[in-house]
């Protein structure tokens, strides 16, 4: 009888043991299922699938780990409940960080969030009721609370406050406080009422993230909620110091580790240096092509560390690290860079971005948004910083310990890039060979030497004499002699709105029947291309750069301009008589060069321009709003000089989130009635297409507000300022070019520049010139000159 129940143990055993390694296999199974499920319904995007997938791995590697150092225990079915839960952890975290790139699923996170902590009361029950509790699976199911409580802390901070992160983050400094000091080792006495606080902890969370009851009432419930979980984590730290003389008899012995699970630091420690050096630092190369590639430097790095000495190879490691951080840094930056601006960081001129971005952050989502960015950007600069040195630090001493082995594989590694660099092995378009990381080093050294020989001419350009500058203010624009002059600059109007994407064509039509409208008031117009000195931000760069007619395309060349003489447009029509005026609403605080470099005698922003209504964004008010502002500021005015005004139009900012809604003119008043109407919210949720609404809101009021007031003696400038970022998709790599149009009721304004080669119209033709928009300034006072 013994005998023939032995092979049912030993198959009750494997199937045990298979459970147990197979549980965490299972786990990420479903955890990917449902990322895909998401996906496909509320929309994930690239970070919620990077935070998910993230997130997956960590849990079900912890799991793997834990299970097993406990083989001797099996995943019951309290257990297999528990990875349920894990899933639906996997799930909220994904979902929250998928709301900071897009609109936030709110009912979906509750739902899942909810069921996660339904659960958590279910698994305890199952675990009880059949008699498999163990500690593999409490240590499980606190793992899961305390991740889905960070989850949730993190998906509610935006809104109540930065202060709340304290509650997901406790867990995890408790676990700090376990692995830097032994006495926090021994094991606590149980207590049901962690396991209420830890409740009281998720239903909080849950209720914020539902956003169903008052923010006041979510503070106060979260502060309570986190002065629980302070009470509970002291009592447990002051039960642990007061014990700490026995602690080492209380601490567990730690098994010996599998070497599979023994070898995982070091892989993941050639995991980070062979992606900072392979990473590239251009997004349209993010392909699998460009990862699976073999970089010499990496060779070179293992190889001088079976070659040094153990002094010189630690020394190797944390100096060779830092600088591989560094690179890794710039890599960052590039990527962001490319993706806002359409080219790389540029390591002498770009810090002051730094400054510009926060501010941007602050005036569109607020201070507290503002300050998690910050934290943020310190964060990853220190990962990324951090993280190569103590990686490389990690995989030269393994090599170092396991020479001969290391010895092999290097020499085999360097054979097999000779052969790929010598034969020109390819893996879908990309060399297997790779020299990246050195020759993104070498070019970085380069850029610096060439941005600083750039600054030394550029300060002689400026020195230079300006050929208009000494120019009789009676030649000066002879042309336009009492026109009222508008240059208008339309956020992010870039060619990619009129021509080669999927929702240009709406923007052309919009165009054409708006030509068509003002044709009958007897205005008309013609258009070309200026090509942008910036490209998705940084609007300033293009205006100095138009107005001034030199290249300005970074802050220290701004910097530069602004205390120069050189003349800008404003400063001419100020000096032929015009009254100049500066319309610009996203201005708030000093801007001192409005007055002394531009020569503005008024300027009109967000604090003077009498707007009581509420923001769209990082808009303060409605283009609407701040035409019609100047029309009862300047342009009504009887008896007055002929007016010349920069206006900037900045309802077709990024992130296009929320557009207004163009109203009649005489419902505007202080601008309080938008209160009280609709917002168009679709960018919230499709970029692309917010994007080409904004576009045509600002369109439309800029030519409702022409033929609204209906001033014959008005000449329209309108331009882009660059194009918008990458975030809008374009086919290929887009270039810099805008569309620019002139626009006037007198024929004779037109026929001045008719030897320009621009297209008839509002929509210029893909073959029309192509110019610098540093040419403009000097073209355009040529035109207008008397002779």
């Amino acid at each position: 009888m013994l005998e023939g129940r032995a092979p049912l143990r030993a198959a009750r055993g494997l199937r045990e043991e298979l459970g147990t390694q197979l549980g965490p296999l299972a786990g990420l199974a479903g955890q990917l299922l449902l990322l895909a499920v998401l996906a496909r319904t509320v929309g994930l995007g690239s970070a919620g699938w990077l935070v998910g997938g993230a997130c997956a791995l960590v849990l079900d590697g912890a799991l793997a780990r834990a299970a097993w150092r406990a083989s001797a225990e099996t995943l019951g079915p309290a257990t297999w409940v528990t990875l349920a839960r894990a899933s639906l952890a996997v799930g909220v975290a994904a979902l929250t960080a998928a709301s900071f790139e897009r609109a936030p699923a709110v009912g979906t996170l509750v739902a899942l969030a909810s069921a996660a902590l339904a659960l958590d009361w279910v698994d305890g029950w199952v675990a009880r009721r059949t008699g498999t509790e163990t500690a593999l699976g409490a240590k499980l199911d606190g793992e899961v609370d305390a991740f889905l409580i960070l989850a949730l802390s993190i998906d509610v901070a935006p809104a109540v406050g930065a202060w709340v992160l304290a509650i997901g983050l406790a867990r995890y400094a408790f676990l700090v406080g376990e692995w830097k000091l032994d006495w926090m080792r021994a094991p606590l006495p149980h207590r049901d009422w962690r396991k209420t606080v830890t409740a009281v902890q998720g239903f909080g969370l849950t209720l914020a993230a539902a956003e169903i009851v008052p923010p006041t009432v979510a503070r106060t419930l979260l502060a309570v909620a986190l002065a629980l979980l302070a009470e509970s984590f002291g009592r447990d730290v002051l039960w642990l110091w007061r014990r700490r003389h026995a602690a080492y008899r209380h601490v567990a012995a730690v098994p010996g580790r599998h070497p599979a699970v023994a070898a995982v630091p070091t892989a993941l420690a050639l995991l980070i240096v062979w992606a900072a050096l392979v990473v590239p630092s251009r997004p349209w190369l993010l392909t699998p092509a460009h990862f699976a590639r073999l970089p010499l430097e990496g060779l070179v790095l293992v190889a001088l560390a079976l070659s040094l000495p153990a002094g010189a190879r630690r020394l190797m490691a944390w100096v060779i690290g830092p600088a591989l951080g560094l690179l890794v840094l710039v890599k960052i930056l590039d990527l962001g860079f490319f993706i806002a601006f359409g080219r790389p960081f540029n390591p002498v001129d770009d810090w002051s971005y730094g400054s510009a971005a926060v501010a941007l952050v602050r005036d569109t989502y607020g201070s507290r948004d503002a300050d998690l960015a910050i934290a943020g950007a310190a964060l990853l600069a220190a990962v990324a910083l951090l993280l190569p040195t103590l990686a490389l630090a990690r995989l030269t001493s393994v090599a170092a310990r396991r020479r001969r082995p290391a010895l092999r594989a290097v020499t085999a590694l360097t054979l097999v890039w000779v052969l790929c660099w010598a034969f020109g092995a390819e893996l879908f378009g990309t060399s297997i060979a790779s020299t990246s990381a050195a020759r993104l080093a070498v070019d970085e050294v380069h850029a610096v030497q060439a941005d600083l020989r750039d600054q030394a001419r550029f300060r002689t350009l400026l020195a230079r004499r300006d050929p208009y500058g000494k120019t009789p203010a009676s030649r000066l624009l002879a042309g336009l002699r009492g026109k009222d002059v508008l240059l208008v600059f339309v956020e992010s109007y870039g060619q990619m709105a009129v021509q080669g994407t999927a929702f240009s064509p709406g923007i052309d039509s919009l165009l054409g029947a708006s030509e068509k409208q003002l044709a009958a008031s007897g205005f008309s117009a013609r258009s070309g291309w200026l090509t942008s000195s910036t490209y998705g931000g940084g609007s300033w760069l293009a205006h100095s750069t138009l107005q001034s007619g030199v290249w300005v395309n970074d802050p220290d060349r701004y910097s530069e301009l602004i205390a120069s003489r050189r003349l800008t447009l404003t400063a001419a029509f100020r000096r032929a008589g015009w009254r100049t005026v500066a319309d610009v609403p996203a201005t708030h605080g000093d801007w001192p060069e409005g007055h002394s470099f531009y020569h503005f005698e008024a300027v009109y922003d967000r604090l003077n321009l009498g707007y009581r209504g509420p923001k769209y964004g990082f808009s303060p008010m409605p283009d609407q709003y701040a035409l019609q502002a100047l029309q009862k500021l300047e342009l009504a005015k009887r008896h007055r000089p002929p007016v010349f005004s920069e206006i900037d139009l900045t309802s077709s900012h990024e992130p296009w989130t929320r557009i207004p809604p163009l109203i009649a003119w005489n419902r505007l008043g202080n601008g309080s009635v938008f209160k009280h109407l609709p917002v168009d919210t679709t960018g919230a949720a499709d970029t692309q297409e917010g994007y080409a609404r904004s576009i045509e809101y600002a369109l439309r009021s800029l030519f409702s507000f022409v033929e609204h007031y209906d001033d014959k003696n008005l000449v329209l400038l309108m331009l882009g300022d660059h194009q918008p970022s990458r975030v809008v998709e374009f086919p290929g790599r887009p270039p810099h070019d805008v569309p620019i149009s002139i626009l006037a009721h007198d024929p004779g304004v037109l026929q001045r520049i008719a030897g320009w080669g621009w297209t008839n119209g509002l929509v210029p033709d893909p073959a029309a010139p192509e110019w610098p928009m540093s040419a403009f300034r000097n073209r355009f006072l040529d035109a207008f000159d008397p002779a």
